[in-house]
């Protein structure tokens, strides 16, 4: 890809962070107040009091919580560009038509690689430190690797898993050929942060191309339709532990112990799945844990509402407490538990890189893993006092209070400012390749709009 553009900070940091309130995120590391943590080399290499270190850079972390970074498990990024065009849009298939038949047809390398690189950065600048990027538009090879060089131009940690657009004309050759040529060169690229997967419906081709290339393979599985097609698919030792599962709503409890049993990876989406209508709606999470599962949580896309982690972490809490006290009030036996903030905070972190296969990498701040790291200011007017910085960090924090960002040891984001080279450049190119795409697309904006027009019939 031509002119990219990057990140003005590309080499690792050795740093010495104190004095911070510090969330390990490991069962087997206690969390610790007014905490040091040394980083070297691009990894953690202790956690404690009173560390000292010659020759460090010292960030001064008083008055900072810190804590791994957020894992998105679930994000088509390519759709960065088109952020709350249709906030209202209350059906799957609205969506699918606007947007896949509508707008992605006429996606150009250029259009995936802004699209992509504008949903990392501000991943980045809400301290989302790994995405799962689902990338259901790569329209051929070029479109793929624009993708994977907005991904790493950004310096996020992600899983790029690319998939066959749903609409329009695209380059047939990509799949299988091309997708076995972008996986090969990310498996061969020597510290790259970025890994290979595939997006796909159920499909035994498409599955078993996922395992001949030794790759995860994720798919969106809800309903009831899905959940008998999973009794056949778990009969002919279809599934296992590489296979993801995105939203899992309406799933019937058979479907459940057979993801359960086959040690299937769950993401669940607390957003999407009450924006978009699928299925009954609330997210799966109480699902997931009734069957001893880790879900992960994803955000799924921007297209209706915003990306970050913290929104979603609250919409997450809150969904689970009303259906926990739903479930009470009408007198049901087997009423669970509500959610605790840390197991919320859980999701949105170590499950994440667990499902993402990350979890040996990063996910937790354990001496060790890569230094995948935030810095949240909590003397923040929003935040302060800060009682509980669990609390504080699940249910009252946001991006402004997002000070550092650190991803394998660089310093994404420092003092409240991301780290870009020219964010002017990259305003001017959005700014050119939404009015193509309006154009092609026949959209005429309007900031105001409450129902979006049905592109899809107009072409």
């Amino acid at each position: 890809m031509e002119n990219r553009i990057k990140l003005s900070v590309n080499k690792q940091q050795d740093v010495l962070i104190k004095n911070g309130t510090i969330i390990t995120m490991d069962p087997s590391i206690a969390d610790l107040s007014g905490g040091d943590i040394l980083i070297q080399h691009g990894k953690i290499q202790a956690i404690g009091k009173g560390l000292e270190q010659e020759h460090m850079e010292i960030i001064d972390a008083s008055g900072m919580i810190v804590f791994p970074g957020f894992v998105d498990a679930h994000r088509h990024a390519w759709l960065g560009t088109l952020r709350s065009t249709m906030p209202n849009v209350n059906d799957l298939m609205t969506y699918v038509a606007d947007i896949h038949f509508g707008f992605a047809k006429y996606y150009r390398p250029e259009d995936i690689y802004l699209g992509n690189l504008l949903t990392a950065i501000s991943a980045i600048d809400s301290g989302i430190t790994t995405i799962v990027d689902a990338s259901h538009n790569a329209r051929s090879l070029e479109h793929a690797y624009a993708a994977i060089d907005a991904l790493t131009d950004s310096g996020i940690r992600a899983l790029y898993a690319p998939a066959f657009p749903l609409g329009g004309e695209w380059d047939s050759s990509f799949w299988p050929r091309g997708v076995e040529q972008v996986i090969g060169d990310l498996f061969s690229s020597t510290g790259s942060l970025i890994k290979p997967a595939i997006f796909t419906h159920m499909s035994n081709h498409s599955w078993d191309l996922a395992r001949a290339l030794g790759v995860p393979v994720i798919t969106e599985v809800v309903g009831q339709q899905m959940s008998d097609l999973l009794e056949v698919i778990a009969q002919n030792g279809q599934l296992g532990p590489d296979n993801i599962f995105n939203h899992c709503t309406g799933l019937t409890p058979r479907a459940w112990e057979i993801i359960r049993d086959a040690g299937v990876k769950v993401t669940v989406d607390p957003r999407s799945d009450a924006h978009y209508g699928l299925e009954e709606g609330v997210f799966a999470y109480q699902h997931a844990i009734n069957h001893g599962i880790r879900p992960a949580i994803g955000t799924d896309l921007e297209t209706a509402y915003g990306g970050d982690m913290f929104t979603e972490m609250r919409v997450a809490f809150t969904l689970q407490r009303a259906w926990a006290q739903h479930q009470k009030y009408k007198g049901e036996k087997a009423v669970p538990s509500p959610v605790l903030s840390r197991k919320i905070l859980e999701a949105a972190t170590i499950n994440g890189a667990d499902i993402a296969g990350f979890g040996h990498v990063s996910g937790s701040i354990t001496p060790g893993k890569a230094a995948d790291l935030v810095l949240l200011r909590a003397t923040d007017i929003n935040l302060f006092p800060s009682n509980n910085a669990i609390g504080s960090l699940v249910h009252a924090a946001d991006r402004s209070n997002v000070d550092t960002v650190i991803v394998d040891g660089r310093i994404l984001k420092r003092g409240g400012k991301l780290q870009l080279t020219d964010m002017q450049q990259l305003n001017s190119r959005i700014n050119a390749s939404l009015e193509y795409l309006f154009m092609k697309a026949g959209y005429s904006p309007d900031v105001f709009l409450e129902e979006f027009p049905r592109l899809s019939f107009n072409q």
